[in-house]
């Protein structure tokens, strides 16, 4: 693969998710609030797996309807250009809800890619 092709993309959209619920295991929402590493920790994650999805090119995105493109990138845009803005509870909701159906989309993506 190279660093354009789509699928390293999906691979780094998939490895900062894993790596956002791995962070947040064993903690709670007023951890998010406490905890200063984790606070940016859980943001930064979640604009590299938005910034990620910008990267894939539209027609490969047409392709892959299970993952909610417009979701992931808005997100990403609201973190960056609205920081001082955060709603944590929401940041929390997504990590906890809502990136682990995004994993298990982008590992059935990526096997079947393996596959073709």
């Amino acid at each position: 693969m190279s660093r354009h092709d789509p699928g390293v993309y999906l691979l780094h959209m998939r490895d900062h998710a894993r790596e956002a619920v791995d962070l947040a295991k064993g903690h709670t929402r007023a951890d998010l609030d406490r905890v200063r590493m984790l606070n940016l920790s859980l943001v930064r994650l979640c604009e590299v797996i938005g910034e990620a999805a910008v990267r894939v090119p539209e027609a490969d995105r047409i392709q892959w309807p299970s993952i909610p493109w417009r979701a992931v990138v808005g997100l990403r845009n609201r973190l960056i250009h609205a920081y001082d803005q955060i709603n944590f509870d929401t940041l929390w909701d997504i990590v906890q809800n809502d990136l682990p159906p995004l994993i298990a989309a982008l590992e059935e993506i990526l096997a079947d890619s393996k596959r073709s």
